[in-house]
């Protein structure tokens, strides 16, 4: 087996799992397979993984060097002690091995052992202790009796199951005779009694403490394998042959595969340390044969592992026979081309609790399928054996289904590219007699279809012209080459070849040169049409012929004979000639060419190519988590703009050029003639439009990233001037009816583009804070009409402030717009401005003075609202320190407003605090903070939802108000917030939930999560359970080591008169119960468990049924954790 494939299949072996039920567990409510393996299946992953990914025998983990040292001086009495004691502990707890073992009790009986071990410590642990004393023992009878004794425990967990392989692997490097009679023993005697019952007959079901003895041997001998070392090779035909015995006999399950599928594993990747070439094995034709079973439906990553293992399988010695070899291809063809379409296979998957990834699957399994191919062609590189493979999948093309054609075809591409580019083939007779080989094979597949006609297209066609079915196909033995004649032969073709070659290359230099010399002579209108001429060679179907045209056309353009005035006619006639170009080196040599272009006549290139068509006619997607559907959108709807956006690329090949092209685009954007100059047929030709629709695509185009980010500012202030043009002109239709979690064919309206593209800007930039917070404020409908737009640029600056998102550039920017004689340059700049002053960085980059003086200036503007924000600006704290204090007593005085029996008015005191808090900025409240954050915590849970809102929100200003000073308390008091904030995102009142959403968000912020991006995508776009699921995970696995507080947080809110928290409350201890409940065991204490024991013992007599179901369900697992808890 290759190595890069024995790597792949290790890597990748742990995933196989997924999406697999596991021995009669199903997934709670809260469980998520997707970061935390469940029970036994997770047992099972992590069993496959270490089977297939562990170190080599001698490179055992880091103690145990130190513990065989110890174990090697003690007396043979002193050994057995040690084994019973093991022994007797490993019985004690074989019910907790879907656990970990408490490390107390190990600890326990190490230190009885006088044994310290520092490091931590693996759940099979006792069973590799067992092993080494056993390996150390020399009385064999001792050996027999413990083994046999290990054997006899129960096989029913995985984890168990493991345990027992691994230290049987261990005793067989020093013990193998033993090991095997003793494995032989049990086979007789225990194996046969629970396999060999009829189906038809009465007796019951086999104990489960037998049930996958199977599995656990297939597991003893792959460890065996794995620590045979040198002496593999005269056990290995054995060890084969009980593996196919036990997967024969045993009971056909996914246990029963993934244990098989792990012991060949660790067999190949022993015999690839330790076996030599010479060696012949006797039993792999019945090793593939228990590998080539598996169902027709796509749930786990088991198929491309049988056929990977099947690679490494045909590299031993003897080769495999053609019958072997034909019954791999056909089962392996059949199993993957009769698949459902790849955009059916997700509904085609038989009911599961959670749905596999089928596209990443199919994706893998081709792969290796790929790879099996490549395997077998260069075991035996003759042009025999390619067509014996490519025989088998002749009858594929012929099949009546589109999607199994197209599936033979792309494989055989594939493979023919592998064979072209890397195997050697050796010359044999069907090289010499084409026609033969084709008698032979019914038609070989590069035959088929005329010279200027695409592969798959006459693939196609034949297989419309003989629709029959599928026959099993019977393929004859490679024939055997003569080795002198096809040497011979071999050596004129490949003179030949090289003369061609060489022939080829001196015609194409000198018309190289007829072309050079022929340029500095021509007309520009000659020079226009030798050019047309090459842009239409590009189509040619001959790969020389449009290979040629496309290096001629880069000569020429590199040249530098190409004047302004040819720019356009010669782009327009590739941009017409563009969807015809079939071969991709001569594509990128033509965009090569583009880009050589660009840089010359940088100006005409983007006037030309925004004129070729409307890039927001293909626009129909949204920002953010539908970007896929908004890229899938814009390359459906439009083919003139699918073709433009390669020229596009082609101009940012260089990031000098790609500056100077979004630079362009900008200027472009800003020429907005007014409403009275423009009729209303010439709106959609606007150059400020198609710019508009320009800059919105380049936003996702990768690469245009950089560029973007560079020109942030400027895309920023462009974009929010333009709306407020579009607004003046009165194109709005189409701005709010849009749906974004809807995929639509329809273009965009301007506005909504101009909407969209200034969403996205903010999302492909990464600041996905400022967006989410203006999508969890609905800050972004604000921009959706002319009366509210003013408070969405406010917002908008705000949050910019807030997380200083490029306030240096955009300041800048603003600071430029606000001495514009555009009035609505001015508007934009001035309230950019105005909020810019609560940033923490603003005297960084510009002083007071100077800010004074652009304030100063606003109040000369004729525009009423830009007098006006000046006018606030300059009233602002930053302009005048001594109101800090006075602002922050005014707060503090405030305050007790809260306090007492019945506080009055709290909207309006709410209110009043939130904008103190605003115009403080970054001077902040001190430690007052931290008493307005305990006020407002008390309110969450107010009856009247205006006031809980409200709370809430302002409880999200307030964390970010205390400074660096209090900022660690401040974090200290959100932690304590977060169980709250999570009940209420099931709040009954909507307005509530969307506030909860952005202050839970922010606290994640403050906190520093891991995966605050997401937890966004799920609070602003989750729908159902599985976005609550997703939520609690993140929530919970931010938050490592106190899932106690948590849960002791979660059991007031059992008692709450709110039903909606009630509930939030019971599946969050739900979650923890079930998903955390080994940490539990840990840092619970026994006051805590009387604790939970007491609020779930009120949920008894509560009249709610749901109240008294979830009592009686965990009442059981109250009583499990009060057993384990101990201190």
């Amino acid at each position: 087996m290759t190595e890069g494939a024995l790597n792949l299949l290790s890597r990748e072996v742990t995933l196989s799992m997924v999406a697999t039920p596991s021995e009669g567990f199903s997934c709670p409510h809260w469980r998520s397979n997707c970061l935390s393996p469940t029970g036994e299946q997770k047992l099972d992953i992590e069993h496959l993984g270490r089977a297939s990914t562990s170190k080599p025998p001698n490179d055992g983990p880091l103690w145990e060097e130190a513990l065989v040292g110890k174990i090697r001086t003690m007396s043979a009495l002193q050994k057995s002690q040690v084994l019973e004691a093991i022994q007797c502990h490993i019985r004690e707890h074989t019910q907790l091995i879907r656990k970990e073992v408490p490390n107390a009790g190990l600890q326990e009986l190490l230190a009885a052992l006088n044994l310290e071990l520092r490091q931590p410590l693996e759940k099979t642990f006792l069973f590799h202790f067992y092993g080494l004393i056993l390996r150390e023992c020399s009385c064999v009878d001792l050996v027999r009796r413990h083994l046999a004794s290990l054997l006899e425990l129960s096989h029913q967990s995985s984890g168990q199951r493991e345990g027992i392989a691994v230290a049987i692997g261990i005793v067989s490097s020093r013990h193998m005779q033993e090991v095997w009679a003793t494995l032989e023993h049990v086979g007789r005697t225990r194996f046969l009694r629970t396999v060999f019952t009829s189906p038809d007959s009465q007796q019951p079901e086999p104990d489960t403490h037998w049930r996958w003895a199977g599995s656990t041997s297939l597991l003893c001998y792959g460890q065996m394998a794995a620590h045979a070392g040198a002496q593999i090779l005269p056990w290995v035909d054995n060890i084969v042959s009980r593996m196919v015995y036990y997967f024969s006999c045993s009971r056909y399950d996914n246990i029963l595969k993934t244990s098989f599928l792990s012991a060949t594993i660790m067999l190949l990747k022993a015999l690839r340390q330790n076996s030599t070439p010479s060696y012949k094995f006797s039993q792999i034709p019945e090793l593939i044969q228990c590998l080539l079973k598996e169902p027709n439906f796509l749930t786990t990553l088991f198929r491309e592992k049988i056929i990977l293992i099947i690679v490494g399988l045909s590299n031993l010695r003897p080769g495999l026979k053609p019958m072997v070899k034909s019954q791999i291809l056909q089962t392996c063809l059949q199993s993957l081309y009769t698949l459902p379409p790849t955009e059916t296979l997700r509904s085609s998957l038989p009911p599961l609790d959670v749905a596999p990834d089928v596209t990443a699957l199919y994706r893998k399994s081709m792969q290796a399928l790929d790879l099996l191919l490549q395997s077998l062609i260069s075991e035996n590189k003759s042009v025999d054996e390619l067509c014996f493979i490519l025989q088998h999948m002749e009858p594929w093309l012929k099949s009546d289904s589109s999607h199994e054609r197209q599936r033979a075809v792309q494989t055989i591409f594939l493979f023919l590219k592998y064979v072209v580019d890397y195997v050697g083939l050796t010359v044999s007779r069907l090289a010499r007699h084409p026609r033969e080989g084709s008698q032979e094979g019914g038609g070989h597949p590069l035959h088929a279809g005329p010279p200027d006609r695409p592969a798959h297209a006459a693939v196609e066609g034949q297989g419309a012209r003989h629709p029959e079915p599928r026959p099993p196909v019977r393929v004859p033995p490679p024939a055997a080459a003569d080795p002198a004649e096809g040497t011979s032969e071999f050596t004129y073709l490949n003179k030949m070849k090289n003369f061609e070659a060489n022939a080829r290359r001196k015609s194409e230099m000198k018309f190289y040169d007829l072309v050079k010399v022929l340029d500095g002579n021509l007309t520009v209108a000659q020079h226009t049409q030798l050019v047309l001429t090459l842009l239409r060679g590009l189509c040619s179907h001959n790969h020389l012929r449009c290979d040629l045209a496309s290096q001629l056309l880069l000569m020429i353009v590199e040249d530098h004979s190409i004047k302004a005035e040819q720019v356009a006619e010669i782009l327009q006639g590739l941009f017409q000639e563009l969807p015809s170009i079939i071969f991709k080196n001569a594509l990128q040599t033509v965009m090569q060419a583009v880009s050589v272009l660009g840089t010359q006549h940088t100006q005409e290139t983007v006037e030309v190519i925004l004129s070729l068509c409307h890039p927001s006619e293909s626009v129909s997607g949204s920002t953010g988590l539908s970007q896929a559907h908004s890229t899938l959108d814009r390359e459906q709807s439009s083919g003139g703009c699918r073709q433009v956006i390669p020229l596009w690329k082609a101009l940012a090949s260089n990031t000098q050029l790609a500056r100077k092209v979004l630079t362009l685009l900008y200027v472009k954007l800003r020429l907005r003639p007014p409403k009275e100059l423009i009729r209303f047929t010439q709106q959609a030709e606007l150059i400020s439009l198609l710019a508009l629709g320009t800059i919105y695509e380049l936003l996702y185009t990768r690469e245009y990233k950089a560029t973007v980010r560079w020109a942030f500012a400027g895309v920023l202030v462009g974009l929010l001037t333009q709306l407020r043009y579009l607004f003046e002109l009165d194109v709005v239709d189409g701005i709010s009816d849009y749906q974004e979690d809807v995929l639509d064919r329809k273009p965009l309206s301007p506005c909504r583009t101009c909407l969209e593209a200034l969403k996205g800007l903010f999302w492909t930039t990464n600041y996905w804070e400022v967006f989410a917070y203006l999508k969890l404020l609905r800050g972004w409908e604000l921009f959706e009409h002319m009366e509210t737009y003013t408070e969405g640029v406010t917002l908008l600056a705000r949050a910019m402030a807030h997380y200083d998102c490029e306030v240096k550039a955009v300041l800048g920017q603003a600071v430029i717009s606000l001495k514009s004689s555009e009035e609505r340059d001015n508007i934009v700049a001035i309230l950019i401005i105005t909020e810019f002053l609560n940033s923490h960085e603003l005297t960084q980059y510009m002083s007071r003075r100077t800010v004074d003086n652009f304030l100063s200036l606003g109040l000369n503007n004729p525009n009423q609202l830009v007098r006006a924000m000046s006018l606030k600006g300059l009233s602002s704290a930053l302009m005048h320190p001594e109101k800090v204090m006075l602002l922050r007593n005014r707060l503090a005085g405030l305050l007790d407003g809260f306090v007492g029996p019945e506080p009055k008015d709290l909207m309006g005191l709410m209110e009043i605090l939130g904008d103190i808090l605003h115009r403080l900025g970054a001077q902040g409240v001190g430690a007052t903070s931290l008493r307005m954050a305990q006020h407002l915590l008390q309110l969450f849970d107010d009856e009247q939802a205006d006031v809980r809102g409200g709370a809430i929100l302002l409880y999200g200003d307030v964390l970010y108000s205390g400074g660096k000073k209090y900022q660690q308390a401040l974090k200290n008091h959100a932690f304590q917030a977060l169980v709250p904030l999570f009940f209420h995102l099931a709040d009954s009142c909507p307005k509530v939930v969307m506030k909860t959403k952005l202050t839970f968000l922010r606290c994640a912020v403050l906190l520093k999560w891991e995966f605050r991006k997401e937890l966004f995508g799920k609070l602003a776009w989750g729908r159902g359970l599985s976005a609550e699921n997703d939520v609690f995970i993140y929530t919970v696995e931010s938050n490592l080591g106190n899932y106690h507080r948590f849960l002791m947080q979660a059991l007031t809110y059992l008692s709450s008169p709110d039903r909606n928290l009630k509930q939030a409350a019971m599946k969050f201890i739900r979650g923890m119960l079930q998903d955390y409940f080994p940490d539990l065991c840990i840092c619970l204490r026994k006051a805590d468990v009387r604790t939970l024991r007491k609020h779930l013992e009120i949920l008894k007599q509560d009249p709610d049924s749901m109240s008294r179901r979830f009592y009686s369900s965990f009442l059981e697992d109250i009583w499990e954790l009060s057993q384990y808890v101990t201190h």
